[in-house]
């Protein structure tokens, strides 16, 4: 029986040179290292254009993005372990989509490992700086984290315990609303009082108008028979209070 195999050909590690990358490295920490605040806001005010052209003319295999980030990695790994003492030798690990580069750094509070990782065409991917901590520092931070995880755990267990013994008075608050709906259903409508009639109000005469028309049935009377109104004034009107007849 004839059988065929085929043979997989594992692709071969990244070509580089290491002085090269040495360079680009030993440049990176120490720009890091000098660079503070104000330098690191001017560049991130930089336009894209900008930050690529500066690359470009200080020769370095750093994209913008990679820069900014290994800038703000340096400023993150200083705050946790201090201010920046040395570095040793670099270790290369080669592959064939990528080169990680590390070595090991003293801090002023305490070592760490910086790792470069550039890609395929050797430009730099990443950097990040991983802080060492002794074993007994490791167990404090778990416990920190157990008490606080457990604390939040006790929290919630008795919020929803509290929230479950609120159930009890549901059934009242159902009946309540219930027996409330009812009432208001069997509720007659109260008859709206009656309109309240608006007095009559009568009209004052006015006194003036009166004289003046008696004045002139008066004028009227005496000129038909032949006499004079010389001299004739109403002054005053009195009202005579009205008769009543009696049957």
């Amino acid at each position: 029986m004839l059988c065929f195999t085929a043979c997989g050909s594992k692709k071969e590690n990244l070509q580089y040179d290491k002085s090269t990358i040495t360079q680009a490295t030993d440049f990176l920490i120490e720009y890091c290292n000098s660079a503070d605040a104000d330098t690191i806001e001017q560049w991130n005010k930089m336009t894209d254009f900008q930050i690529e052209s500066q690359l470009n003319q200080a020769g370095v295999p750093f994209t913008k993005d990679s820069f900014l980030a290994a800038l703000d990695a340096w400023q993150q790994g200083t705050k946790e372990c201090g201010e920046y003492v040395s570095h040793g030798d670099y270790k290369f690990e080669p592959s064939s989509d990528e080169l990680k580069v590390t070595t090991s750094a003293k801090f002023k509070d305490r070592d760490a490992d910086i790792t470069f990782v550039f890609d395929e065409d050797l430009y730099l991917d990443s950097t990040t700086i991983d802080a060492h901590y002794s074993i007994g520092e490791i167990m404090e931070k778990a416990g920190l984290n157990t008490i606080l995880g457990m604390g939040t755990v006790f929290v919630i267990l008795i919020f929803i315990s509290i929230l479950i013994s609120l159930f009890k008075y549901i059934p009242a608050l159902e009946e309540k609303f219930k027996n409330k709906g009812k009432a208001e259903s069997t509720q007659e409508a109260a008859p709206a009082p009656a309109a309240v009639a608006a007095p009559v109000v009568e009209e004052a005469s006015n006194d003036d108008e009166l004289a003046a028309v008696i004045s002139a049935a008066i004028a009227a009377y005496e000129a038909e028979a032949g006499g004079s109104t010389d001299g004739f004034v109403v002054r005053s009107i009195k009202r005579r209070p009205s008769n009543k007849w009696h049957a």
